[in-house]
């Protein structure tokens, strides 16, 4: 005890002081990068891409989905882990005691103004919250929260960033619990919006509902407040016939979290009606999942009275 309590003594030290070294990246806001990432989620605002339609709604130029924000000043690809240069020692100083796993739990962002073409961002980052030791469902451990703030060329505020993260004692690491100390973990629910209740409405009808632009017919999906391509608001909800396609996946080993069971194969499933949507896969052992194959919607009842939908290979039958 008296150990854990000198680290957490140890971490609050750094409680407003810089994680890391402050960040620039090292590519400005380039349109190629903004084309990738907008395919890979499938956004479809001409705006990111094409000068012509920025200039259509008064920018000088393409500019950047808010949500890449921290794409820019992200650490280059190392197979061998992150360089002692990126390093943030706050994290550093958990492994060293023990606290050697890490999962990301949340991420808060805040955006200033639009990033343009050719700008180039930077940040500073510094510890902004240490818990003390908790016992949560990956084992013990202290989330760890970093505040990230952005600015532009200029030194202009552009957005800001809380990242949180759980440092923890892998499971051998741990000491015994008693299971009748804890209580039966729950399967993970969903934040439900003013947007998208109404899917989720559709789901506990088991019925799988996308998005409709009632001015310009696009079908749309995740649920959103406006359509991508005439930025109308009006919609209704269609219901989707099930079937689909294997566009992605991968298959989760690590971390485990309560609730679920792994191997957890995740799928992007490319509905026939264009759209594209994640869920669990079903009867899908690892070594037979291929892109491509077709799919059809099935019903997973997870808890009494809380279904999610799933998707198993489709046979063609029916």
């Amino acid at each position: 005890m008296n150990e854990a309590s000198d680290l957490y003594t140890q971490a609050l030290a750094w409680l407003g002081k810089e994680a890391t070294r402050p960040v620039e990246a090292r590519d400005p806001v380039n349109v190629p990068m903004i084309r990738r990432w907008c395919e890979a989620i499938g956004e479809e605002n001409p705006i990111y891409v094409d000068a012509e339609a920025a200039a259509a709604q008064g920018f000088p130029a393409p500019v950047c989905p808010p949500a890449m924000l921290e794409v820019w000043t992200m650490a280059r690809f190392r197979h061998t882990g992150r360089a002692v240069e990126d390093s943030i020692p706050v994290l550093t100083l958990f492994d060293e005691a023990g606290y050697t796993g890490v999962v990301a739990t949340n991420i808060e962002q805040e955006y200033d103004r639009y990033l343009l073409e050719g700008d180039r961002v930077s940040y500073t980052a510094i510890v902004d919250e240490v818990s003390p030791e908790k016992r949560t469902g990956l084992g013990i451990g202290h989330f760890v929260t970093i505040r990230y703030e952005f600015a532009d060329q200029n030194g202009a505020p552009v957005g800001r960033m809380l990242f949180r993260v759980l440092k923890f004692k892998p499971k051998l690491a741990q000491p015994a619990t008693a299971p009748a100390a804890l209580d039966a973990p729950k399967h993970p629910r969903p934040a439900i919006t003013h947007d998208n209740a109404h899917y989720w409405e559709g789901i506990s009808r088991r019925e799988l509902l996308i998005q409709k632009c009632s001015s310009c017919g696009h079908l749309r999906h995740p649920p959103g407040p406006g359509c991508p391509k005439c930025r109308s608001l009006d919609w209704v909800a269609v219901k989707a016939s099930g079937r689909g396609t294997l566009y992605s996946f991968v298959t989760v080993h690590q971390p485990r979290i309560p609730g679920l069971q792994y191997p957890l194969p995740v799928l992007l499933v490319e509905l026939e009606e264009g759209v594209r949507l994640i869920a669990n896969g079903l009867d899908l052992p690892p070594e037979d999942i291929a892109i491509g194959m077709p799919l059809r919607l099935d019903w997973v009842e997870v808890e009494p009275g809380y279904v999610l939908p799933a998707f198993r290979p489709d046979a063609g039958e029916g």
